[in-house]
């Protein structure tokens, strides 16, 4: 993967209760035009749907891979 990240944030790593609230700081830790990398072992819908509601306009999501083992998704801070 040539592109570069701001961050990286394995989800797996992470017990359930503190998986959303480390990716939020992680993207929040981002500067306008930068962007994280998300690794998870399922579909991070649920996740889509949070940053939908608290970061409305703010960010972008692309998925780089999807399953059916691992997701993969840049999610981007819109400047």
């Amino acid at each position: 993967m040539s592109e570069q990240f701001a961050a990286t944030v394995r989800a797996t790593e992470y017990p359930p209760q503190l998986k959303h609230k480390v990716i939020f700081e992680t993207f929040d830790r981002l500067k306008p035009g930068e962007a994280m990398l998300l690794i998870n072992d399922h579909d991070p819908v649920p996740l889509r749907y949070q940053f939908q509601f608290e970061r409305p306009g703010q960010f972008s999501w692309d998925y780089i891979e999807q399953g059916p083992e691992t997701f993969q998704v840049k999610i981007g801070r819109k400047a």
